[in-house]
C-alpha cells in the first residue's frame, strides 16, 4: 500500500454542511434530523481497557473505550465481514472524524489480583514462563454504551459503510468484552452522558466527572501505521493522538475491592 502524504490540518465545519443534516430526511437510511450518528451497544459481558501507558502487570482500566479502540473495531468489522471498500480510504475519513463516547448509568470497577504465567527475566535458563500475579481491573455496565460519529466530516459513502459495519462489531477494548448491537439513530446535540474533550469552546459542567487520557487516531493515520503486523513506526500526534477527555462519570461508593461510579442523571 503506497504511503499517504501528511494531509492538511482539518478546517472547521462550513455552515452550509451543518444545515445539510437539519431535517429529518433519511441519511443512509437513518431518519433526522441531527448531524450525530449515534450507536447504541448493550455491554453482555465485562470491560477492560488498560490505558496506553500501563505495564502489563499493573495498570487502571479506562471506565469507557477510546475513540482510537472504537475506530478500530469498525476496521477491524470491515476486514473480518469481507467489506468491499478500500480499508486504507476508510481509516482516512475515520482519522479526520469527531467521535463521543456515551456512558452507561453506572459502571462499577472490580480491583483484582490474578494469577499469570508471563516470561522470566533470565531467559537464557530455566522454565520459558513462570508464575506471577498481576493488577487486574474489570468494569461492570449497567445501561447502554453510545458512540456518536460527527457525519459532517463524513462522506456519504463511508457514512453508509459506517452503519452496516457497526452491527459486526461485538467487542470493545480487551478480548472477550463482549457487545451486543441494539440500534442507530441521529441527534442534533449531544446529552450530557457524551464525553468531551477539556480543550474546547462549548465545555458543559457536569457535576459527576472525572478526566481521562483518551487515544484517537491521528490527522495522518493510515493502515500501514495502524496495523500490528507491519514494522511501519507509528507516530504520537501524526498517526495516534491523545486527547484529554471529560468522562461524566463520577465517584459515589467505594467498598472493599470496587469502585462505583455514575453519571449525574441516573438514579
Amino acid at each position: 500500500m503506497a504511503k499517504r502524504g501528511t494531509r492538511p490540518a482539518r478546517a472547521d465545519v462550513s455552515p452550509e454542511r451543518i444545515r445539510e443534516f437539519s431535517s429529518a430526511d433519511p441519511v443512509s437510511g437513518v431518519p433526522g434530523p441531527g448531524r450525530w450518528l449515534v450507536f447504541d451497544y448493550l455491554p453482555t459481558a465485562l470491560f477492560s481497557l488498560k490505558m496506553s501507558l500501563a505495564t502489563s502487570s499493573v495498570g487502571k482500566s479506562l471506565l469507557v473505550p477510546t475513540p482510537y479502540a472504537i475506530k478500530m473495531s469498525i476496521v477491524d468489522a470491515a476486514l473480518r465481514a469481507g467489506w468491499g471498500g478500500d480499508a486504507g480510504v476508510l481509516v482516512g475519513e475515520l482519522a479526520k472524524t469527531g467521535l463521543r463516547i456515551g456512558v452507561p448509568e453506572r459502571a462499577t470497577v472490580t480491583h483484582t489480583i490474578v494469577k499469570i504465567r508471563q516470561e522470566p527475566k533470565d531467559k537464557k535458563q530455566g522454565p520459558p514462563y513462570i508464575s506471577a500475579v498481576a493488577y487486574r481491573e474489570f468494569v461492570h455496565y449497567r445501561g447502554l454504551l453510545r458512540w456518536a460519529f460527527d457525519m459532517t466530516s463524513l462522506s456519504d459513502e463511508m457514512t453508509a459503510a459506517v452503519i452496516n459495519l457497526a452491527p459486526a462489531v461485538n467487542y470493545i477494548g480487551k478480548r472477550g468484552s463482549f457487545i451486543q448491537y441494539v440500534g442507530v439513530s441521529r441527534l442534533a446535540e449531544l446529552t450530557a452522558e457524551f464525553t468531551q474533550p477539556v480543550r474546547t469552546d462549548r465545555l458543559r459542567v457536569i457535576s459527576r466527572a472525572h478526566i481521562a487520557t483518551l487515544d484517537d487516531f491521528g490527522p495522518d493515520a493510515d493502515l500501514d501505521a495502524l496495523n500490528s503486523y507491519n514494522n511501519a513506526p507509528i507516530k504520537r500526534d501524526r498517526h495516534r493522538k491523545f486527547v484529554e477527555t471529560v468522562v461524566p462519570l463520577g465517584v459515589v461508593n467505594v467498598g472493599p475491592g470496587f469502585t462505583e461510579y455514575c453519571w449525574a442523571g441516573s438514579s
